[in-house]
């Protein structure tokens, strides 16, 4: 299976909500490996890499977010493969 590494920008309710840890809940269970970051604007940023369908499925899961987050927009780009070897949360 092919890999890749795609980075999403994820813009509305998404800090102070869990967001991070969640997003790391469903990365570890998708296998897919990388890092999230809350940025100075308020967004979250997400690097995920792996599995074409792993992360595809991460993807779409920023769009839901977590239990107390509001998604409004989720941007996304692919980016140069990169070997990462688990998910991190990011300050």
């Amino acid at each position: 299976m092919a890999k890749v590494c795609k980075k999403a920008i994820v813009t509305g309710l998404v800090q102070g909500v869990f967001f991070r840890v969640s997003t790391q809940q469903q990365a570890n269970f998708l296998g897919v490996s990388g890092y999230v970051k809350n940025t100075t604007n308020g967004s979250v940023e997400v690097l995920a890499c792996g599995e074409v369908d792993a992360v595809n499925k991460l993807l779409a899961w920023l769009h839901i977010g977590s239990q107390h987050s509001r998604v409004d927009d989720v941007k996304k780009e692919s980016v140069p493969y990169i070997e990462v070897s688990d998910f991190e949360v990011r300050r």
